[in-house]
């Protein structure tokens, strides 16, 4: 019976590689993100790319957003700033495919590249940050 042993190892190693992707193993699908303003201390508003306003808050902050937005559909984000003296602006913030994504080739197989990445949304990624220069002070009308 030392034969069932590694064998069940073995059998068990490989159901859990053909049955999860190899982002979701490796990667996550929500990522911190830091926001960062010159000067700090501005507001900011995050919308995703359906419109919709996620999250708001003053600078500098942490956050933790979705990579994906659906089905092969990567999420996209508008950052905006505004601090009262300056001209606010409007930072973009995609994601992108996860690098761990392309293990799927090797480790993953077609259900962890066509369906359980994808659907995860553990095929994207997000950059670790965003920042916004606001300029210089505008001069306010006395």
């Amino acid at each position: 019976m030392p034969l069932a042993t590694p064998l069940k190892a073995i059998m068990a190693l490989t159901a859990a590689l053909t049955t999860t992707g190899c982002a979701s193993i490796v990667s996550e699908s929500r990522y911190p993100v830091s926001i960062q303003s010159n000067p700090p201390g501005a507001s900011y508003e995050i919308i995703d790319q359906s419109g919709f306003s996620v999250l708001r808050g003053q600078t500098p902050d942490q956050v933790t957003l979705d990579a994906g937005a659906g089905y092969f559909d990567g999420e996209a984000y508008k950052v905006v700033f505004r601090k009262e003296g300056y001209a606010s602006t409007t930072q973009a913030l995609d994601s992108g495919i996860d690098g761990w994504y392309w293990g799927n080739i090797l480790f993953g197989g077609l259900i962890g590249l066509l369906v359980i990445d994808p659907i995860s949304g553990a095929m994207f990624s997000l950059p670790d940050h965003v920042s916004a220069d606001l300029g210089s002070e505008t001069p306010s009308d006395a």
